[in-house]
Formats: C-alpha cells, sequence, structure tokens
C-alpha cells in the first residue's frame, strides 16, 4: 500500500479507497473517496438522497425530492403524511425514503397497500429502485412456515401486503422492529378515532411504536375530525384526545384557529398541488364535454321497482348489519347499466336460496356481490355497522324469503329485458364525438372509460366495437400504472380503455 501519511492522508483512509476501487490512488483521490465513503449528511440535505439514487431508473421532479427530505428532516419524528394531489407521484416519492432506508442497511421495512395495488408496487420497487421486495399474502405465509420460517416478516426483502392482511397478522408485525412503514391510500384510515373502525384502529395499535410514511391525495373529505385520525396514526400526542381536539379547532372560521392548526401540522404533513408544479410538469388541457340522456320506460320502471324494494322495513336478502352498505352498493348498480344491477340481483336471490337450504346459511353478501362492484371491500371495511348473530328461520320467516326471492327473480328478468340502455347509447355518443373532436385537433383517438361495476365493463367491452363502425377486439392487458383490472380495445385509428377504478 502506498504510504500517505505525510500527506495528511490516514492509512485507514487509503486502505479503504484502494480496497474499493481496486487501484493505486494519488493522495489526493484517497482522501475524495474515503470522505464521500464515509461522510454523513443532514437529514434534510439532497446528498442524503444522491448515493442511494444512483442507479434508479426513475425521472424526478423537485416536488418530489422534496417530499423525500420532508420525510427525512426531523430525526427524532414518529413519521410523516404525504398528501400531494392526484397524479404526482407518492409511489415514488415513498420509492425515494424506502431507497435511501435499504442504503442505510434499515431493511426492515413494510408495505401496506390496497390488495389491488400490491403488484404495482412490487414492479415499481424493482424496475425503478432496484429493491427486493416480496408480496405476502396468505398462501406464501403458509408456504414459509411449512418450510420452517416460522416468522415470515423477518426476512431480507422489503415486504408489501394488503390492509386485510396486515390486520390478519397484527399480532406478529407488532412483535417486529421495523425501520419503516409505508401505508399507500392511508386514508382509509381516517376514521380511526371510532371504536368500531376495527381494521384502523388494529393496524394502529399493532404499528404504534414504528416510524410510518402515509400517503393520500385525500386527507380530508367529509370532516375535520378525518384528518385528527391520519394524523393520530403517525403520532398519537400530536393533537390530544378526541375531545381537546373538537373543542380547539371547532371553529376554523377564525383565522388565528386557523393558523394554529396549520402550524402544528407544518413538521408532520406537506402537501403539493397541481398548479404549483405547472412550471417543470406539463398537462394535457382539458375540454369538457357534456352528454345528457334520459332513461327508457323500462329502465326508469326498473329503477323504482329496486328503490322501492330496498325501502322495505324488513328485507331478508340484506343483512340488518349492512342494509345501509348494501342499500348504497345497490343504489349505484341500478343507477349504471340494467346488466350491472341483473347479476348482483341473480345473486341476492341465490343466496336466499342457500340461506333456505343451508343451516350455516349463505356466505356472506359481501363475497357475493365482489363481482358486480368493483370497490365493494373499500367500502365495507370503513363501514361502522356491526355484525348480527345468525338466527334461526320460523315458517313465516321461510315464507317472506320465498316471496322476496319471487320478487328479485322478477327485477332480475325485467332488467336482463331491457336490450338497450340509454346511458350506453349516450357513451357510443360521446365516443364518436370526442374521437370527432380529437381528429379536428390532430390528437390521438384514444378513450378511457371509468366504472365501478365489472359487469357495465363487460357490456361496454361489447357495445364499444360499434364506435366508427369496425369490428374490434379486445384483451385483459396489466399496464404499468393501471390499478385494477383493465381492457385495452383497438379500432382501427382508435383506442378506448375501460378499467373499474
Amino acid at each position: 500500500m502506498t504510504s500517505f501519511v505525510n500527506e495528511g492522508i490516514l492509512p485507514w483512509e487509503a486502505g479503504l479507497a484502494e480496497a474499493l476501487f481496486g487501484m493505486n490512488l494519488t493522495p489526493y483521490h484517497a482522501k475524495l473517496f474515503a470522505h464521500e465513503l464515509t461522510k454523513r449528511c443532514p437529514s434534510d440535505s439532497i446528498e442524503k438522497l444522491t448515493s442511494a439514487l444512483v442507479d434508479a431508473q426513475v425521472d424526478l421532479n423537485p416536488h418530489q425530492i422534496e417530499a423525500a427530505l420532508f420525510a427525512f428532516r426531523s430525526p427524532l419524528s414518529k413519521g410523516a403524511l404525504l398528501a400531494d394531489e392526484v397524479g404526482l407521484g407518492k409511489t415514488i416519492e415513498a420509492g425515494l425514503v424506502l431507497s435511501q432506508k435499504w442504503a442505510e442497511r434499515k431493511r426492515r421495512i413494510l408495505v401496506i397497500t390496497p390488495s389491488n395495488l400490491r403488484r404495482q408496487w412490487h414492479q415499481e420497487l424493482q424496475e425503478k429502485f432496484f429493491l427486493p421486495c416480496a408480496i405476502l399474502e396468505s398462501n406464501s405465509y403458509n408456504d414459509t412456515v411449512r418450510q420452517g420460517h416460522v416468522r415470515p416478516f423477518e426476512c431480507d426483502h422489503i415486504i408489501i401486503c394488503s390492509y386485510q392482511f396486515a390486520r390478519s397478522k397484527a399480532a406478529e408485525i407488532s412483535l417486529m422492529r421495523w425501520n419503516l412503514v409505508v401505508i399507500d391510500e392511508a386514508h382509509r384510515l381516517r376514521n380511526v378515532y371510532k371504536p368500531n373502525n376495527v381494521i384502523a384502529n388494529t393496524l394502529k395499535h399493532s404499528l404504534q411504536d414504528a416510524p410510518k410514511l402515509l400517503l393520500t391525495a385525500t386527507p380530508l373529505q367529509n370532516s375535520l375530525l378525518e384528518l385528527y385520525g391520519l394524523v393520530s396514526v403517525v403520532d398519537n400526542r400530536m393533537f390530544g384526545d378526541l375531545k381537546s381536539f373538537k373543542e380547539q379547532f371547532a371553529n376554523l372560521h377564525n383565522k388565528p384557529t386557523f393558523d394554529i392548526l396549520k402550524a402544528r401540522l407544518q413538521p408532520l404533513c406537506k402537501r403539493t398541488l397541481r398548479r404549483q408544479v405547472l412550471p417543470y410538469v406539463r398537462y394535457t388541457k382539458r375540454l369538457p364535454m357534456v352528454q345528457p340522456f334520459t332513461p327508457s320506460e323500462s329502465e326508469d320502471r326498473l329503477y323504482h321497482l329496486v328503490s322501492d324494494y330496498l325501502r322495505r322495513d324488513n328485507l331478508q336478502a340484506l343483512p340488518s348489519s349492512q342494509r345501509s352498505l348494501m342499500t348504497l352498493v345497490l343504489r349505484k348498480l341500478v343507477a349504471s347499466l340494467s346488466f350491472a344491477i341483473a347479476g348482483a340481483l341473480d345473486s341476492m336471490s341465490s343466496r336466499l336460496r342457500e340461506r333456505l337450504r343451508l343451516a350455516d346459511g349463505p356466505n356472506p353478501l359481501e363475497e357475493a356481490l365482489e363481482e358486480d362492484f368493483e370497490t365493494l371491500d373499500e367500502i365495507a371495511e370503513e363501514w361502522n355497522e356491526e355484525e348480527a348473530a345468525a338466527t334461526v328461520l320460523t315458517e313465516a320467516d321461510r315464507k317472506a324469503i320465498q316471496q322476496e326471492i319471487d320478487d328479485l327473480e322478477g327485477f332480475r328478468k325485467l332488467a336482463v329485458s331491457i336490450t338497450h340502455n340509454a346511458k350506453g347509447q349516450a357513451l357510443l355518443t360521446a365516443l364518436r364525438m370526442a374521437f370527432g373532436k380529437a381528429t379536428d385537433l390532430g390528437a390521438a383517438q384514444k378513450a378511457i372509460i371509468f366504472t365501478e361495476s365489472r359487469r357495465t365493463q363487460d357490456t361496454y367491452s361489447g357495445s364499444s366495437r360499434t364506435v366508427r363502425g369496425r369490428v374490434i377486439s379486445s384483451c385483459l392487458t396489466a399496464p404499468t400504472r393501471t390499478r385494477s383490472p383493465s381492457r385495452f380495445i383497438k379500432t382501427g385509428s382508435s383506442s378506448i380503455k375501460e378499467s373499474t377504478e
């Protein structure tokens, strides 16, 4: 080894540099490389991220760097809430934080996300940040246990799991010393201040000692108490108890009170708006077009029949514990297409037949309607109704159930008899108008159709084949940024993408 002692270079610095770079270095370069390899940066310095991102395959925007540094700003904080508006790259911001944690060898990391986003997280962390990660769900968990590893959460990868799975393994999760827990779509925890919100309270309790990074575009939706709930997940002492929060911030029209709330949130919550990134992010100009439609006589009759049915005092098909939830779902479906409500009505009548046949009763109605309504699991987990105990059917109950089966079957027959939906026809008209406008502007003829019902998506897939008079085909795909099942339909020079979310 070259002697650098007289040059002001310590032997360990020269040894470190030469061992890593495999060459004889000048005193200057040995000192420089040793400094770069061993230096420590302030938590809010951009230099903190540079070494961790040397291989990352991602185009970063200034607000994303700023958000990642915000998450690191206070080494004593219990976490942060990143609440950028939709489309500003919160997943990338979290990836920056995860990369730095991984580079610091703080590798006990858990990502909790809705089940339909697990693969997207897995793909982005691996392809954009080259971070090893694994999706943990029931099958993979049980396989790991059978192989002799009794604590599957202890592994050499970033673990990605769903809200439901995290809840089911809360006891095991609480035993881990996590370096970081990322919670995506964190607004699902906004009602944690309500004791009967089981999933939110279970996760809050099991992760109370772990540093957390919450991601949501909608930290506040209906009530200021939702913001209190999200903040309490990160730091339960930030606002104190619910009563004191209500007393202190009940009147936000008072400017001093509003300023106090902003100051309290500033060290924990960061939000970037789309209008703030316009200088360096180009958004496509939007030209709104409205296509009105009037339901046909049969569609109007079906809507009123189902609405009257849902207003009945006693409904056998809807469990009393879930009546409000299922009424909401069915009203959304009946306001969609007749084909969408037909499937749900069939599921309900089949479930009632199973109830008559089986002593233990059928599967939960939530499971029966999952195929009809994409976001049912998300709505259900935030609903605050208690589950009712099973009861033995009397002869009167059996007669009422049979009558309800007959009614539901009648509604279903009416629904499937409606072959032309006014809403579907209006969609085709709107597509033709939009494609015509796109042609005038010299833009590509592409369209995205969002639906809440998978059956509606199937129906649109068939009806949209007539757009521009061409025969078109469809196939299931998994685009990188798609968060749920989608179909791409190609029609000559036109493309239509259908998605349930």
